[in-house]
């Protein structure tokens, strides 16, 4: 790979009054690891300039949305395969992706095509790896909660809920030592030159895991679960726990007939 290189991450919202949608540009070159999140309003304005000035004329190895996503970035509107592997037996644990046909699902699928249609505007991005291809450009979809719980051993002892679940698991994850890890096995010899406890906003922590996820595709070390509906990036198979491995296999087995599970 060059010596430098650039991804990003969307935490995808559809709020047009408050900041709760984030972009967050990663850099990383021979020696160092470097990160930039801005937060934006969804409206036409806000979210152009937004991403515009902060990925605007790059090179991005890959780029990870929070939101759903399929082949083409056509309208999805069904409970799709990549969803239904990761709610059946996680969701007592560390939650579920919601339903693209349930009104929130349909809202952030629009959302999220937006971006995409807006970002491959102003930046160049790679091309996509066969195995998870939605479209030329190496484009994928992110859920932060769900990578984030795969990496966690006990979810049960972490005592989170639905509305701090994926935060209580940012921070577990980074007290263990798990993400400066995660971040040595995809970037291996490289200093942070910011502190991953420095992220504290729910909305920029989304967009660092979709950055997170971005990497380990544009490196080639990554799971993910899905079909030509949209695939769901998880971490790389060393990093997710016996328990989660476990019930990806037995989901693929006993469900869902179309789903894969891709392993790197």
């Amino acid at each position: 790979m060059p010596p430098r290189n650039a991804v990003a991450g969307i935490d995808v919202g559809y709020s047009a009054i408050r900041r709760s949608s984030a972009v967050c540009l990663m850099t990383w070159d021979d020696d160092s690891i470097d990160w930039k999140i801005r937060r934006y309003r969804a409206t036409d304005s806000e979210r152009l300039e937004t991403i515009r000035s902060t990925l605007g004329s790059r090179s991005l190895r890959a780029v990870a949305f929070d939101g759903p996503l399929k082949k083409g970035f056509s309208h999805i509107g069904e409970y799709r395969v990549a969803e239904r592997m990761l709610t059946k037996s996680f969701g007592a644990r560390i939650g579920k992706p919601g339903q693209s046909n349930s009104p929130v699902g349909i809202r952030l699928n629009e959302e999220a095509n937006n971006c995409v249609k807006l970002v491959l505007s102003v930046a160049d991005v790679a091309p996509s790896p066969s195995e998870i291809k939605i479209a030329e450009q190496c484009v994928v979809e992110a859920f932060p909660s769900s990578y984030l719980g795969l990496m966690i051993s006990d979810p049960e002892s972490i005592g989170a809920v639905r509305k701090n679940r994926s935060d209580k698991f940012f921070v577990a994850l980074h007290g263990d030592g798990t993400f400066l890890r995660l971040l040595n096995h995809l970037l291996p010899c490289r200093r942070l030159l910011r502190d991953l406890g420095e992220v504290e906003n729910h909305d920029d922590r989304a967009s660092l895991i979709c950055a997170i996820s971005a990497v380990s595709v544009a490196i080639g070390k990554y799971c993910a679960v899905g079909d030509n509906n949209g695939w769901i990036i998880l971490p790389p198979r060393a990093f997710i726990q016996r328990w989660a491995h476990d019930l990806l296999l037995k989901n693929e087995i006993n469900d869902l007939a179309s789903g894969w599970f891709y392993q790197d």
